[in-house]
């Protein structure tokens, strides 16, 4: 069994590999929106379906015809599945060329969302049919070796591939910093090969036998009702699982970040979670008289409510940990649960394996959606963590499962403190005080603060706040253009402020904004809020700001880009790279100017930003914010114009001026624009920081993906502190 091992570990490994590529590759193409991320997480989940429950049934039907050992199937599988790796960005690349060609999707969200989503699962479902198909093959390669153990094949497979899975959320994530997307998945490949091949080899020689399974004995088949509670089990713990992930991402976002490393780590929590829960499974039931440990019935509501618990603020308790402490019980109640479940009605039958886990991802389908667009947006994490739980307090009810009295107070005791837990915890937003909070199917936006402490939140992570650099982003551009501006697109609204700006002017001003109920919460910063919605000049749309320029037909005398922080938020190389701005240059009129806001950050990621930008425009000059830290960036394909502190001054109507003193720091136009001019600096400078960093690009995104050289510049700086020390003892020094 240690090939069988080996290739599902490995199996694992790349279908996590392929499933956070592809994602990405995913955004790229189409769209930044939770509707495109759960579309893809569909297709992945619902191609593994598909395929497991069509194996299963090919294999039965077809079993007396196959007269070659079953292994030879399953290596060709893997090859194939490799193949994914260079053909699936090319789908996802004509899907895209597809969409840029038909007038009415470009001009219609509602279609365009739709034809995406047609077009991302015709590209995923098929390849993932075959990795769903390879479980079913490989029980049917093992009962066909008449193995002692193949009754429980289906849980020694899935353990093995989660083994692979655990890494899967990790190592993809240094080779994608290292060498990019498209080099990620040729190492899948390699390693979809190299299982084939070695499949290749060990069937050789192999004598074939049927596979066929005798009549099981009467004891042991399950009635009607059994099979219908079994399949109920597995696909409620498929659709808790997933529906709980949204929350823990939700609930850990505030603690961790919005970045790669943060889903990375609730990730890896919960495959270690199934891990260790199947890990225990295997072990119990080699036992022959295993019957399955009713105490997992009473624990996974509990388990379930610990994210609230290690999710409230008012538990002093190391950040990083959290999650793996709220996440992995859970899901090693699950990882128990579900191979059990899955070996206890298929008993080794590749057809009735495949059958059942098609049934356990069809509720990991439905979960992300109902989630995502349901759950979320009406009642938030803790209700929604309540209305996940709940149904597991029936099932596990102790007058079921229990017929000792001990026990039956044990089963009673876990599930009040159950209860204690969702009555008592409380989730970030009691941090914010007055706080307004709003939620969609995207996120939770949270506005806080009094005066000009007022911040915006999105899952917990802090977006902009009241200051003048908001401000100067649409007052420094619009009065650097050649000529009097007409028009000008703001991506990312926001608090609104640099839409406010722009519509100072007496200029029209289309902003966009990828959270719906961020517009929402307008009135909460700026008094007069709904007069700037009301004007004529104002035009707010919620959509990706990428995928609204690729759908966009109009030309705008500036676009002021200010992406959501921190830049190293996951999906925020999408608005700094080469392919972004390319895409940007084409909807600048003749003589206009895009303006890219970058908060302060370390050296690679200033480097592969200006470089980006340089490679990008002819022209490109850079300012030191007024604060806080962090750097405007003009860029242009026709020369800025040099203007004075007076002449920029100058340009402004009246309105405008009152618009940008309205904080300060200066006290008339002249010396506020003279803040800015004084500290100009070259790009040059900022690419001369870090020389060997690319610029950002959507197969290297640089600003997102970090930790290998903050971990080389951290053993760098200890190494010249380590010298220092030692030249301080020196004498000779």
């Amino acid at each position: 069994m240690f090939f069988y091992f080996l290739f599902f570990l490995i199996s694992g490994f790349c279908g996590i590999l392929y499933e956070l590529v592809w994602l990405r590759m995913a955004m790229a193409q189409f769209v930044v929106t939770s509707s495109i991320v759960s579309t893809v997480l569909s297709a992945f989940m619902g191609g593994l379906g598909l395929g497991s429950w069509l194996s299963g049934r090919m294999l039965t039907r077809y079993e007396g015809k196959i007269r070659f050992p079953v292994l030879l199937l399953y290596a060709g599988t893997e090859l194939i599945i490799g193949l994914s790796t260079l053909l699936l960005p090319v789908e996802f690349s004509y899907g895209h060329r597809l969409l840029q060609s038909v007038a009415y999707w470009s001009t219609s969200s509602f279609a365009y969302y739709a034809a995406s989503a047609l077009l991302i699962s015709l590209a995923v479902i098929p390849w993932c049919s075959l990795m769903g198909a390879t479980i079913p093959v490989a029980m049917a390669a093992i009962r066909s070796e008449r193995r002692a153990d193949n009754g429980r094949s289906f849980s020694f497979l899935y353990l093995s591939n989660i083994v692979g899975a655990v890494f899967g959320a990790i190592v993809p994530l240094f080779l994608i910093e290292k060498y990019g997307f498209r080099f990620t998945l040729r190492c899948g490949l390699f390693l979809n090969l190299t299982v084939a091949v070695i499949a290749f080899a060990v069937s050789y020689g192999k004598e074939h036998r049927t596979f066929a399974v005798a009549a099981p004995e009467q004891d042991k088949i399950i009635s009607r009702g059994r099979v219908d509670s079994v399949l109920i089990l597995l696909f409620m713990t498929g659709l808790t699982t997933m529906a709980m992930e949204l929350i823990w991402i939700r609930l850990f976002t505030v603690y961790l970040g919005p970045l790669v490393y943060s889903f990375a780590l609730i990730l890896s929590s919960y495959l270690f979670g199934t891990f260790i829960g199947s890990t225990i499974y295997r072990d119990a039931s080699s036992n022959k008289n295993f019957v399955g440990s009713k105490a997992v019935w009473v624990l996974i509501p509990l388990f379930g409510t610990l994210a609230l618990v290690f999710g409230d603020p008012r538990l002093p308790f190391v950040t990083i940990l959290r999650p793996l402490a709220a996440v992995a019980p859970f899901a090693a109640a699950v990882g128990y649960l579900t191979p059990m479940l899955v070996d206890r009605w298929a008993e080794g039958d590749p057809e009735r394996a495949g059958r059942a886990y098609a049934v356990n991802i069809v509720g990991c389908i439905i979960g992300p959606l109902l989630g995502s667009f349901f759950l979320l947006p009406v009642f938030g994490e803790h209700v929604s963590m309540v209305l996940l739980v709940f149904p597991w307090l029936f099932i596990a009810a102790p007058w079921k499962r229990f017929s000792a009295f001990v026990p039956r107070v044990l089963s009673y005791g876990c599930m009040a403190l159950c209860v204690v837990i969702l009555l008592t915890t409380k989730d970030y937003s009691i941090l914010f005080s007055p706080r307004k909070v709003l939620r969609d199917s995207t996120a939770t936006v949270t506005a806080t603060g009094k005066g000009m402490r007022k911040q915006l939140l999105v899952n917990g992570t802090g977006m902009t706040m009241l200051q003048p650099t908001t401000k100067m982003m649409a007052h420094m551009t619009l009065a650097s253009l050649a000529e009097s501006p007409r028009n000008a697109l703001v991506i990312c609204f926001g608090m609104g402020t640099t839409h406010r700006s722009v519509i100072s002017w007496g200029v029209s001003s289309t902003a966009v904004e990828l959270v719906p109920s961020v517009p929402k919460l307008f009135s909460f910063y700026h008094s007069d809020a709904d007069n700037v919605l009301a004007s004529p000049f104002s035009h707010v749309v919620i959509d990706d700001g990428r995928r609204f320029l690729e759908r966009s037909h109009e030309r705008f005398d500036a676009i002021i880009i200010d992406p959501p922080p921190p830049v190293w938020a996951a999906g925020s190389s999408l608005l700094y790279s080469k392919e972004f701005y390319e895409l940007a240059k084409k909807h600048l009129s003749e003589r206009g100017i895009l303006q890219q806001w970058l908060p302060g950050i370390g050296e690679a990621e200033q480097a592969a930003i200006a470089r980006a930008l340089r490679d990008s425009f002819a022209y490109v000059r850079v300012f030191p914010a007024l604060e806080p830290s962090g750097w405007h960036f003009l860029a242009s394909m026709q020369p800025i114009p040099l203007r004075t502190a007076t002449e920029l001054a100058l340009r402004m109507p009246h309105e405008a001026i009152s618009d940008m003193l309205e904080w300060g720091p200066a006290k008339t136009a002249e010396q506020q624009f003279q803040l800015l001019l004084s500290k100009e600096m070259k790009t040059s400078e900022m690419v001369a920081l870090s020389p060997e960093t690319p610029p950002v690009q959507d197969d290297r995104p640089v600003n997102e993906y970090f930790l290998l050289r903050t971990l080389r510049a951290g053993k760098l700086a200890s190494g010249a502190r380590t010298q220092a020390s030692q030249a301080t003892q020196d004498p000779d020094h």
